[in-house]
Formats: C-alpha cells, sequence, structure tokens
C-alpha cells in the first residue's frame, strides 16, 4: 500500500509539471524591445511618483514654515494664537479637500459656458475618493490620482492660511474656521477650476474608457484654457486670490487698537527667518512639483525659484538700506519670500535671467507697497496683501513679458511672450489676474461681512488686550515661569516689575518725585493700553523704558536730559500737581 501511495503521488506531481509546462509554452513570448519600453515606463512611473511625493511633502512643510514666519512678527501675547490660524488649516482645509474640496475644482465641467468653459466643476464619484483606486493614473501624467489630489491638497491648505497674516492679532479663532470653509468652496475651489481644470471625464477613466492620447494636456478652465493665460504654479489662484481676499478682509474688519499711533514690535526676528528659511526649502516642492513630472521642466521651474528668491532679498534689503539706513531681518525674509511669490506663476515658463529679473523688480515693488501702508493707515497686519497679492499680481502680468517657446520635451505649453514679439500675452496676463483679484476680493468682502455681522469675526477689545494666546486658547507661547501663570487678568494689564538690569552704557535711572508710587503706577498704565491717550511726551519716552519699579523708570538709550524732562512734564500734565524728576546713578 505504501508503495502504491508513493508512486500515485509521483504521478501527480508529474501532472503537474506537466501542465504548468504547456501553460508557459502556451503564453506568448514578449520582445525584447516591448520588454524594454515597459521597464522604461515603469521606471518613469516610479520616478515621477517620487519627486511628486517629496514635492507635496514639502509643499506640507511650507504651512509650519508659515507658522513661524508670522508667529515671529506679532506681539508674544499673541504668537500661539498666530501660528494656529496657519497650522489648523491642515486639519480643517486638508479633510474638506479630500471630502468634497477636489471634486469641485478638478471635478468635470458643472457651470460652463459655451463649448467647455467652465467656471466650477463637480464629479461625484470624487467625494470621499469614493470611485477612485489607488492604481488609477491622472491622464497626461506619471502619477496615480491619489498623489495629485494630495499635491494639489497642499496648495488648498496654505492658500487660505496666507490671509491670517492681514487680520492676525485681532481675530477670534471660530469665525475663522467657519471662513476657512468657506472661502475655499466659494473663492479657491472655483479659480483652481478656471486654471487647471483638464478635458477629460471622470467617467469614461474610472470606467476603464480609453482616453485621448492628448487628455489631461489642455485645459478647459476659462482663465488658463480660453483666455489663454498662463499660471504656472498658482500666481492667480494662490497668491492674487490670498492677497485680494486679505484686503478686502482688511476693509471690512476693524484695525487693531492702538494703530497706527502706537509701534507695535515683533516678538521674535528668530523666528520669522527660521519660517523664511523653511518657506524658501519647501517652495521648491511649490514650483518644482507644478511640473507633475521629474525631469526638465521641475528642474527649470526649481532654478527660476531660487534665483528670483536671492534676487528679491536682495533688492528689497538695498531698498530698504537706502531709504530708511539700515537692512533689517524682516525685510529680507519679507524680499525672499515676495521674489518666491511673483515668480510662481512664471517658475515654468522663464529662463533663469527672466525669473533673476522678475524677483529684482518684486523686491523693489512689494517694498514700496508694504510703505504704502503706513501712508494709508490700513492694517495689514502682516503684509499679505503688500507681498502676495501686489507680488502675485505682479508676478502674473511679468510672466507674459519673460514667458518664452521651450523644446516640446520640456514645457509644450509655454509660448513666446513680449521678448520674443508677442506683447499680447500680457494682456492675456493682466486680463486673468484682473478677473481673479475681482472675483477673490468681491467673494471675500461678503463671506467677512456675513461671518462678522452673524458670529462676530474680531476679538472684545479686553481680549486683545490681553492678548489672543490666552482667551482663544487658555494657553501661552512662550512659558515664563508660574508668576506670570499666576496674574490675574486685571493685573495682567498693568506693567510688572522686572529685575533691574545693571547700569552700564546706555542705561540710566529716572526718579520721579512728589506723587505717589499708585497714582504714578496708574496713570503709566492708562497710558501703556492701546485704547488710552498718548501725550508726545510719552510717545517720546516709551520706547526707551525697559522697567518701572515704584517711581524709579529704568531707561536703556536716548538722551539723558530730554527724557528725564519728558517724563516730569508727562506726570505733571497726567497728574495736575507738581512732580520733579531726577536722573540717578
Amino acid at each position: 500500500m505504501k508503495r502504491c501511495a508513493f508512486r500515485l503521488c509521483v504521478l501527480a506531481f508529474a501532472c503537474l509539471a506537466l501542465g504548468a509546462s504547456v501553460a508557459v509554452a502556451d503564453e506568448p513570448k514578449k520582445d525584447p524591445v516591448t520588454l524594454a519600453k515597459e521597464a522604461a515606463e515603469s521606471a518613469t512611473v516610479q520616478a515621477d511618483s517620487a519627486w511628486m511625493l517629496i514635492s507635496s511633502a514639502l509643499v506640507l512643510l511650507m504651512v509650519p514654515g508659515l507658522a513661524l514666519f508670522y508667529g515671529g512678527m506679532v506681539r508674544r501675547k499673541n504668537v500661539l494664537a498666530t501660528m494656529m490660524q496657519s497650522m489648523v488649516c491642515l486639519a480643517v482645509v486638508g479633510v474638506y479637500w479630500v471630502a468634497i474640496g477636489y471634486a469641485l475644482a478638478f471635478g468635470d465641467p458643472w457651470i460652463t459656458f459655451g463649448d467647455k468653459k467652465s467656471l466650477l466643476g463637480f464629479s461625484s464619484s470624487l467625494l470621499f475618493l469614493r470611485d477612485v483606486q489607488p492604481d488609477t493614473m491622472l491622464p497626461g501624467s506619471n502619477i496615480p490620482v491619489y498623489l495629485h489630489v494630495m499635491f494639489q491638497g497642499m496648495f488648498a491648505i496654505i492658500t487660505p492660511a496666507l490671509i491670517s497674516g492681514a487680520i492676525a492679532e485681532r481675530i477670534r479663532f471660530r469665525p475663522y474656521c467657519i471662513f476657512l470653509l468657506l472661502w475655499v468652496t466659494f473663492v479657491y475651489c472655483p479659480l483652481a477650476h478656471c486654471v487647471w481644470a483638464q478635458d477629460w471625464h471622470w467617467a469614461d477613466l474610472l470606467s476603464g474608457k480609453s482616453l485621448p492620447d492628448k487628455a489631461g494636456e489642455s485645459a478647459v478652465g476659462i482663465l488658463g484654457g480660453y483666455m489663454g493665460a498662463l499660471d504656472f504654479a498658482g500666481g492667480t489662484v494662490v497668491h492674487i486670490a490670498a492677497g485680494l481676499s486679505s484686503l478686502a478682509a482688511i476693509l471690512v474688519l476693524r484695525r487693531r487698537l492702538g494703530y497706527p499711533e502706537q509701534v507695535i514690535h515683533p516678538n521674535s526676528m528668530v523666528l520669522t527667518l527660521t519660517g523664511a528659511g523653511i518657506l524658501w526649502f519647501g517652495w521648491f516642492g511649490f514650483n518644482g512639483g507644478s511640473a507633475v513630472k521629474s525631469g526638465p521642466l521641475a528642474v527649470s521651474a526649481f532654478t527660476a525659484t531660487h534665483i528670483a528668491a536671492a534676487a528679491a532679498a536682495l533688492s528689497w534689503m538695498l531698498v530698504e538700506w537706502l531709504h530708511r539706513g539700515k537692512p533689517t531681518a524682516l525685510g529680507f525674509a519679507s524680499g525672499l519670500v515676495a521674489g518666491l511669490v511673483a515668480v510662481t506663476p512664471a517658475s515654468g515658463f522663464v529662463l533663469p535671467w527672466g525669473g533673476l529679473v522678475i524677483g529684482i523688480l518684486a523686491g523693489v515693488v512689494c517694498y514700496g507697497s508694504v510703505f504704502a501702508k503706513s501712508l494709508f493707515k490700513y492694517d495689514d497686519s502682516l503684509d499679505a496683501f503688500g507681498v502676495h497679492g501686489v507680488g502675485g499680481f505682479l508676478g502674473a502680468v511679468l510672466t507674459g513679458v519673460f514667458c518664452v517657446q521651450m523644446k516640446a520635451d520640456v514645457n509644450s505649453t509655454s509660448v513666446d511672450g513680449l521678448i520674443r514679439g508677442r506683447p499680447e500675452q500680457v494682456l492675456y496676463q493682466f486680463v486673468a489676474a484682473v478677473a481673479s483679484a475681482v472675483l477673490a476680493f468681491a467673494v471675500s468682502l461678503v463671506l467677512v461681512k456675513v461671518i462678522d455681522v452673524v458670529m462676530g469675526f474680531v476679538s472684545a477689545d479686553a481680549d486683545e488686550v490681553e492678548g489672543l494666546d490666552r482667551t482663544e486658547h487658555g494657553e501661552v507661547g512662550f512659558d515664563l515661569g508660574l508668576a506670570m501663570e499666576s496674574v490675574s487678568a486685571h493685573a495682567a494689564l498693568e506693567p510688572r516689575a522686572a529685575v533691574v538690569p545693571p547700569l552700564g552704557k546706555g542705561r540710566f535711572q529716572v526718579v520721579v518725585e512728589g506723587a505717589q508710587n499708585g497714582d504714578l503706577i496708574h496713570a503709566w498704565s492708562e497710558m501703556c493700553q492701546p485704547t488710552g491717550s498718548c501725550p508726545p511726551e510719552f510717545k517720546a519716552v516709551y520706547p526707551y523704558v525697559t522697567t518701572v519699579q515704584g517711581n524709579r523708570f529704568q531707561f536703556r538709550g536716548g538722551d539723558r536730559e530730554t527724557m528725564k524732562d519728558n517724563l516730569q512734564r508727562l506726570f505733571q500734565e497726567r497728574l495736575k500737581r507738581p512732580v520733579k524728576a531726577r536722573l540717578e546713578a
């Protein structure tokens, strides 16, 4: 029996082996050319997907970079709230984009004019990506649809975060989160569709139907496909939209308390410079990734991006040096961001020298727009309109000046601009920029006004004075010890004594006699508040006062006699009694 069973096993194994060999023999052998072509296609998919994965991560890194950039520019009591306004976009917009946003921005034409002239898209199959498989490839590219969703989602996340810089230090958190959802729905998604929408339909793609060879390469969006405008990485969609929406919010909402009468100083240029460096780093993914593939086009955009940022930082710094007498870290950081903003729409369409010129012009023009803020007295807290609105508009128009027709294997959509004898491209760019600006401004004006009327967009005066870190989040950005945590809300508004630094070069004390300490502190506190009156003598001494202890005022810098005389006149007028101020070593 054992021998018989063994023979049966051997016979079964032989039959299986014979069947497998016949099956292999029946398979048609692929010729070497086909095998090489499949291997090359697979390598291209892997290379392009790898670059787009990296680019998506780089754009995401720009969000904490923006948080640091903005966080360093506000006062210490608002640093955490300001950073949260950037970071929360990762959660709010991140979920919304996958659920609804991508379907609106890149769905099938929904609201159309004429032949495929689409203003907005929608595809129910894209809601929550429910009908999209991981291996579904984006037409006209070598990347999966999932990767395109993620890359474009990072754009949708950072764009509304830019707006927070215009209204920082005075807005409430809950209305801001609601504004994010409404703004992405009614401003960002329509603009993204108008510029980047494609001419293929999701029903055909997801059903497995064959698509035209050029599917995905010609846009149906009005700005991108039918007005002839060029926008490589979002000058209209991102920067003009965010900048003009910032201006709308500025005009609707009140200014910060005390602005512009009182000087508002940044809390940390270290944070701002660090954030600017991270933004510069992440912007390579922002612009280079917009090629949607690795290769010469991504390299060209990468190169133009870097040279424009460097040129703008340099031009802003030199102009500021000539105008104000000193180059500042804030000016350097603002300049490099202005260059990155301006080159964004042009990065894939211009040669390196074109990026250089765009950067130089952006640094000068954006410096002028930020300086104009002090002339017109509008409160653009962190220069969102001055840098992104003005810089984005400038870059969109200059794209029509410096764009060039490149080789087909680099960028088949590029065209010649003014420098190559096609001045009409400047007109196309200008019209598209104006259209984006009008849409973003008008819709944002309505959204901000409605939210402000319904639930109140700005914080109460007392909350703003105390600081949004505490009032909105119950936290502090910088923990300076237990003493700070135990101070009551009322006491937090009073000037607190500190350890007096040793007197040295530039340091001195002024002692005010003839008044009770409580009266001095009370009068000084009233003048320190944003809503208090500010006599000229107070404005003259305030920048130099470091600490107040009783009737002793510690100074650092300033002319000693002038500070003493101003302080004496200030309290005589304020307290309506004779007082005497004297210098003390």
